[in-house]
């Protein structure tokens, strides 16, 4: 059982392709990371790729297997999990030098840590049988760190078997989690992101991999992504009462995040955290009784006191100081750094030029784009090969993208099955569908451009590995995208694994730019870019219920500019540059968002 986390950080999941692997590049240090296990046929070019390199035969596992999917899911996890064991057992059996990975292990623990302040008396000791008990005790001390897995729940498509009919718990969604219960992989969490997903809820409840001992421990423990408290209370109030307990609420920034966005309605990073930090024991006791009447009520055996509940931040961070305040000030469990970890190939898995293009990104390169065909925000990096085999297909009056692998489709408009509307059939029927609408010039060229903006994530997102590792191709397709956060403009350098985690500690600092925004500041500007776009929109002079939201989202933005004044006046002096960055525009900003506000009242009264 492990007693305690060693790092106060973990790497999130990334992309499909970015952390596919990634516990098995620093797991042995004990540094925790997220594999998102919803595409499979990534997952089996990762076996392909994995099994031959420990010198280990490789046999597929086809889509004629039964239930292949979490066939494959399950394999893999386990192969990384015992990649991971083989190079514990290389570090607990090699020699403390300078450079080495043992070194390295202890070198990037944080300086408060008891294990590094032990190993650094190791030099300090003369006599050779106490070098050898320090030495022993401490490779006695090392352990892995967590090899979690991501399920975007509304990745979660019914999948039919050979006479058309929907197999019986084969969705998407539903097969991975399958695959990650009978895994053998123990400390570990599924986190499932993106919302509420009844069916995989209701599966969740039939499994028992994620039953608590009578000792109150989990092998399997579940993890929820939030963006407010709201959120979080009531997913875990949907699973306590299926006798399920969530072991962590992964609290993410609406905006100030890589991948999908989901914009909250203008509650911004600082209140929400104020109201874990407020309420984090109400909503334990909450849910801790909602919990032990379902486990009894199924004539399981109740417990005594809660679990464990940690509350955990991401999205944007990118200083030691901020880092700080989030463990200091609001007492979270932990950090995740995700989009830094990109420019560091010790960690994370990304091709070389898409690597290039992230150290050279700036700010009006990553865009909150329309790209995805889920209909929702999506960061996303200017630049990519994927961006430009879209644009060349657009340029031959062949938009939209072959649809192999099918896990984004969604879209019923055209067809009885759903389809993806990045898939060139979508594409093709809706432009012709546009154009029969008569539409005045400016609205079909909207409309126009949100159907050709639309691009495939499933292969854009895992091609980085496929090149990385010279596996098979998916259908000959080699193009990337990638979809970091905001922060990766202030990221330049290409570092190593433990240069980025002495910045993580401040230890060292690699962000050149001087006059990086704070991050709440950053996620501030976020939100007023994007309300100021909801301003814009047509529905947004007609429709009473959008001109309400509007108003809601203004007046909580005006809230959380009044909470981040209060804030810099109460956070102690270690935290003295934070008051100063968070003032700096805090008066501007909200000017300008009632200067907007006012011009749109005015055209929505006329």
């Amino acid at each position: 059982m492990k007693l305690s986390a060693l790092h106060s950080f973990h790497i999130p999941v990334m992309g499909l392709a970015y952390t596919i692997d990634t516990p098995i590049k620093v797991a042995h240090f004990g540094i925790s990371s997220v594999i998102s296990i919803i595409e499979d046929n990534l997952v089996e070019k990762m076996r392909s790729h994995y099994f031959p390199s420990i010198g280990l035969p490789y046999v597929p596992i086809t889509s004629k297997e039964a239930d292949y999917r979490a066939k494959r899911i399950t394999d893999y996890l386990n192969l990384v999990k015992a990649i991971v064991k083989q190079k514990i057992d290389t570090l607990k059996s090699s020699l403390f030098e300078a450079g080495s990975d043992l070194n390295k292990y202890f070198e990037m623990l944080p300086d408060h840590s008891l294990l590094k302040k032990e190993f650094s008396r190791l030099s300090d000791l003369k006599n050779q049988e106490e070098i050898e008990l320090l030495e022993s005790w401490l490779k006695n001390q090392i352990q892995p760190g967590c090899i979690d897995v991501n399920i975007m729940t509304k990745l979660d498509k019914n999948n039919l078997d050979e006479l058309g009919n929907i197999v019986e718990d084969g969705s998407d969604a539903v097969a991975a989690l399958r695959g990650y219960a009978k895994s053998n992989l123990t400390d570990s969490s599924v986190i499932l992101s993106a919302g509420m997903n009844p069916r995989l809820f209701n599966y969740l409840e039939k499994l028992t991999a994620f039953d608590a001992d009578r000792n109150g421990y989990f092998e399997k423990k579940i993890v929820i992504k939030v963006s407010d408290y709201r959120s979080a209370l009531i997913q875990g109030k949907m699973l306590a009462k299926k006798g399920l307990w969530v072991s962590e609420f992964r609290i993410e920034s609406g905006l100030n995040c890589g991948g999908h966005a989901f914009a909250t309605d203008g509650y911004l990073i600082g209140p929400i955290l104020q109201e874990f930090k407020d309420k984090k024991d109400e909503l334990s006791k909450t849910l801790f009784e909602l919990y032990n009447q379902s486990l009894l009520s199924k004539g399981k055996s109740g417990f005594d006191q809660p679990h464990g509940l940690k509350i955990t931040v991401q999205g944007g961070i990118g200083t030691h100081a901020e880092s700080e305040l989030l463990n200091s000030y609001y007492g979270v469990d932990g950090t995740g750094w995700g989009t830094p970890f990109l420019l560091v190939p010790e960690a994370t898995t990304v091709d070389q030029h898409t690597l290039h293009l992230l150290s050279k990104a700036k700010e009006q390169d990553v865009i909150l784009s329309k790209n995805s065909p889920l209909g929702i925000r999506f960061h996303y990096l200017k630049g990519t090969t994927g961006e430009k085999e879209k644009l060349d297909r657009i340029a031959k009056g062949k938009p939209g993208s072959p649809c192999t692998e099918k896990f984004l489709v969604s879209n019923t408009e055209f067809t009885k099955e759903p389809i993806c509307t990045a898939s060139r059939v979508y594409q093709k029927r809706k432009i012709e569908h546009l154009q029969e609408q008569g539409l005045p010039e400016q609205e079909y060229k909207d409309q126009l451009q949100d159907v050709l903006d639309k691009e495939c994530l499933c292969i854009g997102l895992s091609n980085a590995a496929v090149k990385e590792y010279k596996t098979v191709p998916f259908k000959k397709l080699d193009a990337v995208n990638i979809c970091p956060g905001p922060n990766i403009a202030y990221f330049t350098e290409i570092v190593s694994l433990q240069k980025m985690i002495d910045h993580i500690y401040g230890r060292t600092n690699i962000i050149q730019q001087i006059d990086r925004p704070h991050m709440f500041v950053k996620e501030l500007s976020l939100y007023v870019t994007y309300w100021s776009e909801l301003l814009q929109e047509g529905k947004a002079f007609v429709d009473k219920r959008k001109q309400v939201y509007i108003q809601n989202f203004y007046e909580n933005l005006i809230k959380g500019i009044s909470y981040y004044r209060d804030l810099s006046s109460k956070v102690s002096e270690e935290f003295a540059e934070l008051g100063s960055k968070i003032n700096q525009n805090l008066d501007e900003t909200e000017k300008h968002l009632t200067e907007l506000l006012g011009s749109y009242m005015a055209k929505v009264s006329n």
